[in-house]
């Protein structure tokens, strides 16, 4: 169980860090290299930074709950002896 959910948090981890790489503050950034045109062709500019802000908060989210919840499991695999 907790394997499973430490490779569930590495995943969480590297896709955080690609849509933070995505994200074009002020005018620049990686977004506009990788394509980021087309995004913003379909959604129109505003709406894909929100799509993309919104991604990075759930993201972020998952990760603090599975960080949460594997230091549970954790606790109750060992016994659930505290410090």
């Amino acid at each position: 169980m907790v394997t499973l959910l430490t490779i569930i948090i590495a995943i969480t981890c590297v896709l955080l860090t690609l849509v933070v790489l995505i994200q074009n503050p002020k005018g620049g950034g990686v977004d506009s290299t990788f394509g980021g045109q087309g995004a913003n062709q379909m959604f129109g500019a505003a709406r894909s930074a929100d799509f993309i802000e919104k991604v990075t908060w759930g993201l972020a989210i998952v990760l603090f709950a599975l960080c949460i919840i594997t230091a549970i499991v954790v606790n109750m695999n060992s016994g659930g002896s505290s410090l």
